[in-house]
């Protein structure tokens, strides 16, 4: 027969047992959710390198593609000029271009330093403005 003092020591145990069990399986899943985490991370990161690994494979091939057509201007020239004369109208061609992009992009480059969040700045010094305002009133 059991009396009811045995009965709570059992349902305390029990409780106990329960509790004990909850922060073992809580512990587990929380790992099983990391190891997840890291399988997902790990094949992700091999999609993005094997695509990586393709864009500078087409990068490459663009390049010489470039190239080749660059030589395909120079021969056609040839055709009416001498070689060199036509080389030197193409390599000049070319450096006017490289100059032209080069400036332009100093130019982007320079229009965007320093790079500061000025307008979040701003909108921050009016804020602090704004709680000063309202801790007077």
């Amino acid at each position: 027969m059991v009396t009811g003092s045995q009965r709570e020591t059992e349902d305390r145990h029990s409780i106990g047992r329960l509790v004990s069990q909850l922060s073992e399986q809580g512990a587990r899943l929380v790992r099983a959710e990391i190891d997840l985490a890291k399988a997902e991370m790990a094949a992700r990161a091999k999609q993005a390198g094997i695509g990586i690994g393709l864009l500078v494979g087409a990068g490459l091939f663009g390049f010489f593609a470039f190239a080749t057509l660059i030589a395909t201007a120079v021969l056609g020239l040839a055709t009416a000029l001498d070689a060199w004369l036509a080389a030197l109208i193409v390599g000049v061609a070319l450096l006017l271009i490289t100059a032209i992009l080069g400036l332009l992009g100093k130019n982007r480059l320079q229009a965007g330093m320093p790079p500061t969040p000025d307008s979040a700045k701003e909108n921050l010094k009016l804020d602090v403005e704004a709680v000063k305002g309202g801790i007077r009133s």
